[in-house]
């Protein structure tokens, strides 16, 4: 992890890990995150954690479902907001679905990231990838 203070407003803290989308790769982002989370100024309240990981998890777990390697998790925070990027070799970007229950095939993670993100973004590389960034805002709700 490292911090930036950039001269002309509030500090910059970024973490960044590459991911091997095998077996263990969703307990390491949950202990990246939480120690990401830890380490802050002002951590933020016990439900806006939560929900941090909830972004962090569906994002992660998306790009190791649907989209080849490599990954890269970052976690940039400047003031209240955090910015989650998630970077994987994959060349379409999310495709929302209908949440269905009944068949357990999910379809709720798109859904939510966007529900708990003041805003997500979806950059396409040119030389292959793309990275899918949510940004959350850290104050409760």
């Amino acid at each position: 992890m490292q911090r930036v203070h950039e001269p002309s407003g509030p500090p910059v803290r970024s973490g960044r890990w590459h991911l091997t989308g095998l077996k263990g790769t969703m307990g390491l982002v949950r202990e990246h995150a939480r120690a990401f989370l830890d380490d802050g100024t002002d951590a933020p309240a016990a439900t806006v954690a939560r929900e941090v990981l909830l972004v962090i998890a569906e994002l992660v777990s998306n790009a190791v479902r649907h989209a080849p390697g490599p990954y890269v998790l970052q976690l940039s925070q400047d003031g209240a907001r955090l910015l989650i990027s998630v970077s994987d070799g994959g060349t379409s970007g999310p495709v929302p679905r209908p949440p269905d229950p009944s068949a357990g095939g999910g379809g709720f993670g798109w859904h939510l990231v966007q529900r708990l993100s003041e805003r997500v973004d979806v950059v396409a590389h040119a030389e292959s990838g793309k990275t899918v960034t949510a940004t959350v805002v850290l104050l409760a709700r």
